[in-house]
């Protein structure tokens, strides 16, 4: 059953972990990914907050602590990327992030995009 937007009453986030998670670091600070969850759900009516996430084995505790703080996760496999003396690991999930949204459209009266960088605009 399609839902018409006149009966949409949430909103959902769409959330680049990684971004966010840089640009929180780059202040000095560490975001604590739950009160973050529930900041959403309570300042933006936010109910479904999808997070999308390179996924690195290993990880396992974090993404089922992730699950449980509320975040629906949107895996997508990571590169190593060797910049001369130093290799950093990357996911870029921009692509999936847009598809979701627009696979979602109909199930939502507005979305939140958390981002860090520009190629949204």
């Amino acid at each position: 059953m399609e839902v018409s937007k006149a009966n949409k009453l949430s909103n959902y986030a769409f959330i680049d972990s990684q971004n966010l998670n840089l640009g929180i670091r780059s202040q000095g600070w560490k975001l604590d990914f739950a009160t973050f969850r529930r900041y959403l759900r309570d300042k933006y009516n936010v109910e479904k907050a999808f997070l999308f996430i390179g996924y690195r084995h290993g990880n396992e505790k974090l993404y089922t602590n992730l699950q449980v703080a509320g975040y629906l996760l949107v895996f997508k496999p990571t590169l190593e990327v060797d910049q001369g003396k130093e290799a950093f690991v990357k996911g870029n999930v921009d692509a999936e992030l847009v598809l979701h949204t627009m696979i979602e459209y109909a199930n939502y009266k507005a979305a939140v995009i958390v981002s860090g960088d520009g190629d949204f605009h």
